[in-house]
């Protein structure tokens, strides 16, 4: 009798590989056909937030742009607040801003500056952990404004780029790891 395939199993069948993408040498996670398959993208969302629902979150901040597929629904299921982390320019009041590094360049992201205050409890949230430059500077931004970072939820990690040693002793939770 054949059993059912355990969800990081069901999600590494659906999510797709493209070499050189963005450019040269990067291995490309398309993420867009969990989006087309809303009962295993509904599920994923649903762990990504099952390990925080029992630690008052009070704000999801979620990282441009396919952060926020996940953490808008997840800040709902929380009953959480939602702010984007945008790029720069994107946001359309005062902001904060905080640069990164990534596996193929540097950037930065900013927040609005009213997004999280003082002892708000934030989960910060995107698709894939790579170096960890973005969800650093995401935390950065996050304590700038006097909130408290409880965790990180990701969908997967590339644990090649080691993106958890730049998060030292953050509390981590990625669904599939690579």
């Amino acid at each position: 009798m054949p059993t059912a395939l355990d969800l990081d199993t069901r999600l590494a069948l659906t999510i797709r590989d493209v070499p050189d993408f963005p450019s040269p040498g990067i291995l490309y996670k398309d993420i867009t056909p969990l989006l087309a398959a809303p009962g295993l993208l509904e599920e994923a969302i649903a762990a990504m937030s099952a390990p925080f629902r029992d630690d008052g979150i009070t704000h999801v901040v979620a990282v441009e742009s396919r952060g926020f597929l996940f953490g808008v629904p997840m800040a709902l299921s929380l009953g959480a607040s939602f702010a984007p982390a945008r790029k720069p320019g994107k946001l359309p009041w005062r902001t904060v801003s905080e640069s990164y590094t990534l596996e193929y360049g540097a950037d930065a992201l900013e927040l609005h500056a009213d997004a999280v205050g003082v002892g708000d409890r934030v989960l910060v949230v995107d698709d894939v952990l790579a170096t960890g430059g973005t969800a650093a500077a995401t935390c950065r931004l996050v304590e700038r404004l006097g909130g408290r970072v409880v965790g990180l939820s990701v969908l997967a990690e590339l644990t090649f780029l080691h993106g958890r040693d730049r998060l030292r002793d953050r509390r981590v939770h990625s669904l599939m790891r690579y």
